[in-house]
């Protein structure tokens, strides 16, 4: 088990965190991972529960999820993103979710919104996942006609997967082309089944191993136990995350993050959870148990470790609501806001008890302290050094305390100390002894009348700035050193620093109640070299903002008015240098041609400079490559690709628009007009998704280290070799060639001055491109330009592109066939995926299709079995954008076959059989006489060898003396 939540962030290598992660508790976040990587590497078939979220958002390169999660089966959705369980959002290389095992999200919807690539979403039935589909928000992908999904079978005829139907529309199911999308059969009802089909336990959740056995679920689906799946906790044990059952020491052990106090979990009501419910309050004999308050419930806030809560903002103040006692410490330091006190009693109004002190500095914004309404008691068990518990200084704008007619505070143990609180009358603070029982513990120094309440400007001395450095954003000051009469007397120096955009501010301005607009502060230390001038750096300012400075010295030197005498400067006016401005906003594009596309945007919410121009990078995208692969002879839809026309494809998956059919001489139908209501709901609908894109942002973007210079000009300078204002995109790649399907085209640029638009030109026709749009302001030579906002847009179809230009030619093939041969449009719009060719010899009623595949191979089509006749042809290309011309016919004539034809054959074949026999006689009689032979010599082989005791018959003969020469007979007959 991995938790309590994963946040993978900037580097693809932080995959490796999820190594045998089994179940995420918690949620899981895959972000901003801007360079793209081979994630095929990298697969995790161990995870298959993620009990909250899962939210991934722009990580480049990433282009399906089923090889990094094949077996996630479930997301609980215990706690849900914005109420949704998934969210994938502006994943520029995404092709397809791919997540086939994933059979259940128990909680929450899904948002896939903004990616410009991904496909295979009409064919998820979201429905077999999801208890409710009516909260799904699916938008700006790519649009369905252009996808051309095909689940695994379809171009085979053979289809694999299961059917069903969505908005009346029954289809087969599935997550990619090869990857089908998981059905049980009817007979299990709502429960899970096994890879084969078989039905698992009903405490089963997604899939299970065995049929019927509870202890080999993939996921549970009420509560997990020792391996079980069980609907209830046994006793003893506690729900704990929504999903799995514990017992009460593991509940004692965990560690609790978000509580604002030391006690971790509690128990209640069977579950095992971070804080009491509304209306119980920790059991103070059982801290682990809660129990029913009386009234409104008391609440103990508090950290053993850090006894002292810092309020310096509404966000810190937030973490009080709904406290009555504070536990330790309460430091006060809130230096600006609006509607500030208002804000402070809806956190901090129910504080009746502080067991330590409460100290109260440099709070600006403050006119009162009665948003601390409900205080009684300030205990002071734990004091500041000097023995104070009530320690007030330097507040500017503290007027009063609290209302002593209606208040009953009491101060236990310590002492108060008031100081520098110029609008703060001493009477209030003696008004305050009385009241809390502090009367006579106070020196004359703990109160002093000289720097509290004192309302006319204090004599001073001039301070003068001595040197001033920029950044853009933070600024170095150093002043001349000032010296008093007494050097003890100068105790330290204070910058005060704030917005400026007129040189007309003064040094009260902005100090007001709510503290809008007041200067920021800051204390600066005496240097230790006496000699040295003193100095400080601002840090945290904007870019190229103006900000008025100015510099007190803090001294305790007296005047005979009882004032302090100080010195403080004249009002510095400076401006930060420029930085990278922020990228441009709402960039759209339309086509008006079919090589123009026209681009608008709106200038960076913060330019950071004085805006120059835009730079403007267009790169063309390669065709699909799995198009080329499906033979679309034997597809019912071919996928058809949309130009850009402005508008933003809003293409709703889980809802398909209804479309009114007219018949009969009516023709086609117009839209209705939009009602007031529609145009209401439009406009709801774009205002959350704004907010929706907000909360994103808000929540996922955190504070980065500054980049160095180099690398912000490395944002728009990668490419600056190929700039080119008036730039003709070179027209030397075939789109048809299944080679160039996949090739990564380079960029081309063009500088935009003075205007936010631009158009494009010598653009292919119907070609998608990604376009980039950057900001640059006067500093661009030597910062560089702002990072790219982009977007994706396809050229017009040219008119004839698809037509064949060449005329159409054929060849006589045997066996009545001939072969037609053309050439291919040479600038097609997109891709060519098939050939039509229609003939006939009376009329042109016979078609025949040839896929873009086939015309590669063979070079043209055969047509077959013709009857004798004359026949004509014409052949029409399919492209992405639709169907070209028809060419001209072509004629071509079939002869019928004669007798005289086929008595030649007959003369050529005869003699040609004869042959064939005789030899083949020829060569069984030549073989028959060989094997006889050798039967008589046994196995045929005769060995031979020279006896030397013999002599040759002619050497010894001796003729008999009765014997005639042969020479001498004479026959006559026989």
């Amino acid at each position: 088990i991995c938790g309590p939540g994963i946040d993978i962030r900037n580097d693809y290598q932080q995959l490796k965190r999820l190594e045998n992660c089994t179940v995420i508790e918690g949620f899981l976040h895959i972000l901003l991972i801007s360079k793209a990587e081979d994630y095929r590497s990298y697969r995790f078939p161990k995870l298959t529960v993620i009990t909250e979220y899962l939210l991934l958002f722009r990580v480049a390169g990433l282009e399906s999820l089923g090889d990094l999660f094949p077996n996630l089966t479930v997301i609980r959705g215990w706690k849900l993103f914005y109420n949704y369980a998934l969210v994938i959002f502006e994943m520029t290389n995404l092709k397809d979710i791919g997540l086939y095992n994933l059979r259940n999200i128990t909680r929450g919807a899904i948002r896939i919104e903004k990616n410009a690539d991904l496909c295979y979403l009409s064919t998820v039935d979201w429905s077999l996942i999801l208890d409710a589909v009516s909260n799904n928000y699916i938008v700006g992908n790519k649009p369905q006609k252009e996808c051309g999904d095909l689940c695994p079978g379809t171009m085979e005829e053979k289809p694999i997967c299961e059917k069903t139907s969505i908005n009346n529309e029954y289809n087969y199911r599935c997550w990619t082309t090869n990857r089908c999308q998981k059905m049980c059969p009817s007979v299990c009802g709502k429960r899970a089944c096994t890879e084969n089909n078989e039905c698992c336990h009903p405490e089963c959740l997604g899939s299970c191993h065995t049929p019927d056995d509870n202890t080999t679920c993939v996921a549970c689906r009420h509560y997990y136990y020792k391996g079980v799946c069980v609907p209830a906790c046994p006793p003893g044990t506690y729900r704990f995350e929504g999903w799995r059952c514990v017992d009460r020491d593991f509940c004692a052990n965990i560690q609790n993050a978000e509580s604002t106090d030391s006690y971790g979990f509690v128990i209640h009501d069977g579950e095992c959870m971070q804080e009491c419910p509304s209306g119980f309050i920790r059991n103070s004999t059982q801290s682990m148990y809660c129990i029913p308050c009386e009234g409104p419930c008391p609440k103990v806030c508090g950290d053993e470790e850090k006894k002292t809560k810092t309020i310096d903002s509404v966000t810190s103040a937030q973490m009080l609501q709904g406290c009555t006692v504070l536990k330790g410490n309460l430091l006060i330091n809130i230096r600006r806001g609006n509607n500030i006190a208002s804000e402070l009693e809806n956190f901090m109004g129910l504080i009746e008890v502080v067991t330590g002190y409460v100290k109260i500095r440099h709070s600006h914004a403050l006119v009162s302290l009665s948003f601390l309404k409900n205080l009684r008691v300030i205990l002071g068990e734990e004091q500041l050094e000097g023995n104070y518990s009530f320690y007030v200084l330097d507040n500017q704008n503290l007027q009063q305390l609290w209302d002593w007619n209606q208040r009953n505070l009491t101060i236990k143990s310590g002492k108060m100390y008031f100081a520098f609180n110029p609008k703060l009358c001493v009477s209030e603070i003696y008004h305050m002894e009385e009241v809390t029982g502090t009367k006579g513990r106070q020196s004359k120094g703990d109160i002093n009348t000289r720097n509290n309440g004192e309302r006319a400007s204090c004599e001073s001395d001039v301070l003068r700035f001595t040197s001033t450095t920029t950044w853009k954003n933070h600024v170095i000051l150093t002043w001349h050193r000032y010296r008093p009469p007494d050097y003890r007397d100068l105790i330290s120096f204070t910058v005060y620093y704030k917005e400026a955009p007129f040189r007309n501010v003064t040094e009260y301005d902005g100090q007001d109640a709510c503290g809008s607009n007041s200067w920021n502060m800051v204390d600066v230390d005496l240097p230790p070299n006496k000699e040295g001038d003193p100095g400080i750096l601002l840090q945290g300012l904007k870019p190229w903002t103006q900000y008025a400075v100015y510099v007190k010295a803090v001294t305790l030197t007296m005047v005979e008015s009882d004032h302090i005498r100080g010195a403080k400067s004249e009002i510095l006016y400076i401006r930060t240098n420029a930085s990278v401005p922020s990228i441009p906003l709402d960039v759209h594009s339309s086509s008006n041609s079919s090589s123009q596309l026209i681009v608008k945007w709106n200038p960076p919410s913060l330019p950071n400079g004085n805006l120059s121009y835009y730079i403007v990078r267009w790169q063309r995208q390669p065709q699909d490559g799995y198009l080329y692969r499906h033979n679309y002879c034997s597809k019912d839809k071919i996928p058809i690709r949309k130009y850009a026309d402005g508008t933003i494809d809003v293409e709703e998956v889980t809802e398909n628009p209804k479309t009114e059919v007219c018949g009969g001489d009516k023709g086609p139908c117009c839209a209705c007009p939009k009602t007031e209501a529609e145009k209401q709901a439009e406009k709801e609908e774009a205002e959350y998704r704004k907010v929706f894109e907000n909360f994103l942002h808000n929540s996922i973007f955190v504070p980065r280290p500054e980049r160095k210079r180099r690398d912000v000009m490395q944002v728009a300078n990668t490419t600056m070799s190929s700039r080119s204002r008036n730039t003709t995109v070179a027209d030397t790649y075939n789109i048809t060639d299944p080679e160039e399907l996949e090739t990564e085209y380079p960029f081309f640029e063009s500088r935009v001055d003075n205007k936010e638009r631009t158009v494009i030109s010598n653009l292919r026709p119907f070609t998608l491109y990604r376009i980039d749009i950057h900001s640059c302001n006067h500093e661009a030579e030597k910062l560089g330009c702002s990072a790219s906002n982009f977007v994706f847009a396809r050229t017009k179809p040219a008119e004839g592109a698809d037509d064949i230009p060449g005329p159409v030619t054929w060849e006589p093939r045997p066996e009545n066939s001939i072969f037609l041969k053309w050439p291919e449009p040479e600038n097609p719009n997109g891709l060519i995926l098939m050939y039509e060719i229609k003939y006939g010899s009376q009329v042109e009623d016979q078609r025949e299709c040839l896929s873009r595949q086939e015309y590669r191979k063979y070079g043209g089509a055969k047509l077959n079995r013709l009857n004798p006749g004359n026949y004509t042809a014409r052949i029409q290309a399919t492209s992405l954008s639709g169907n070209g011309s028809w060419t001209d016919p072509v004629f071509f004539y079939v002869p019928a076959k004669t007798t005289y034809e086929n008595f030649i054959h007959l003369i050529i074949a005869l003699p040609v059989a004869i042959l064939l026999i005789v030899g083949g006689l020829v060569i069984m009689l030549y073989v028959f006489h060989r094997k006889r032979n050798n039967s008589r010599l046994g196995n045929g082989v005769l060995y031979a060898s020279v006896n030397p005791e013999y002599f040759s018959a002619a050497d010894v003969y001796v003729p008999d003396e009765w014997e005639v020469a042969r020479e001498k007979i004479t026959m006559n007959r026989e």
